[in-house]
């Protein structure tokens, strides 16, 4: 299978589960790391609606069955490259459980400026005292227009 052959099923794959690992790729596609790595840069950086996963996977983030591929380059062997698609007869399935929603939302991460140069000038419990203070500050600030801190970063907070 050449490669637009193989970037293409993952297409197919990814409109139809939506999510998908890279093990699970590398073994349905049948790829090696380096046929995986490249296949990544195609669909990461040629403006599919695809994004990587947090290093684990791809998503895919556009419309249910909407397809943006662009068209292949003819192969040689067409009848034997039909043989190995599957039919694209079957609806696109999603995954999502009956308590989720589609929201909109914003993702900020708030950072002490100089935090490491004013963590060596002073004491550990007065650079504690500093950081509490800022994350009390920024805390009341994010709850004040109903936001949620999902998580305190040492000198930061990820909202």
């Amino acid at each position: 299978m050449d490669f637009y052959e193989g970037l293409g099923r993952v297409l197919e794959l990814l409109q139809r589960h939506r999510r998908v690992s890279y093990r699970a790729l590398k073994v349905q596609v049948a790829l090696d790391d380096d046929h995986l790595d490249l296949l990544k840069e195609e669909l990461l950086d040629a403006q599919y609606p695809i994004a990587d996963d947090h290093g684990r996977g791809l998503v895919w983030t556009g419309a249910p069955g909407g397809v943006q591929e662009p068209a292949p380059p003819q192969a040689t062997q067409q009848p034997a490259a039909q043989q190995d698609q599957p039919t694209q007869a079957e609806p696109p399935t999603e995954y999502r459980s009956p308590e989720a929603e589609r929201r909109q939302l914003t993702v900020m991460f708030c950072d002490l400026v100089d935090s490491t140069k004013l963590s060596s000038q002073l004491d550990p419990e007065e650079y504690r005292e500093v950081v509490r203070a800022y994350q009390s500050a920024c805390t009341e600030v994010i709850q004040r227009f109903d936001g949620h801190i999902a998580q305190l970063l040492g000198d930061g907070l990820l909202v």
